[in-house]
């Protein structure tokens, strides 16, 4: 059954579906920062520092711990902002779910109204059908 509300309860649907794909993104992103942040984690843990050897050796090993360092500073960054953005998307679906489920109540609110109205309409005509029959019998006996 249509209502004024079933319109609007498709459009919230679909708000819903495209919030709920965009927090499964979100995660996803999420996820693929602390993969990359544990990676850089690691290749920092597998760089050997050279205690010993030319003075070019040894700037080269600290320009590529730094530079290691900085790739770790870059993933936390880039998971800090994964991590808001995925709060961000759940707010959003929040929100969405919230509306959605408000006009679904309207639109079940004026179904149950709408059947209501049948029912009485029906029990109306059933009565009325009823007291002709009722008064077509008392004609035809008298």
């Amino acid at each position: 059954m249509k209502t004024r509300f079933t319109s609007l309860v498709h459009v919230k649907k679909n708000m819903v579906q495209k919030s709920e794909r965009i927090v499964q993104q979100a995660n996803e992103n999420c996820k693929k920062a602390q993969e990359a942040l544990r990676g850089s984690l690691s290749d920092l843990q597998n760089i050997t520092l050279a205690s010993h050897g030319k003075i070019a050796q040894l700037l080269a090993n600290r320009t590529l711990i730094e530079a290691q360092r900085s790739m770790i500073q870059h993933n936390k960054d880039w998971l800090e902002y994964a991590n808001s953005e995925l709060k961000a998307a759940k707010e959003q679906l929040k929100k969405d779910m919230i509306e959605y489920e408000k006009y679904k109540y309207l639109e079940y609110e004026e179904i149950q109204k709408a059947l209501k109205k049948m029912k009485i309409q029906e029990s109306r005509d059933l009565d009325e059908v009823a007291l002709m029959t009722h008064t077509n019998k008392n004609k035809e006996s008298s």
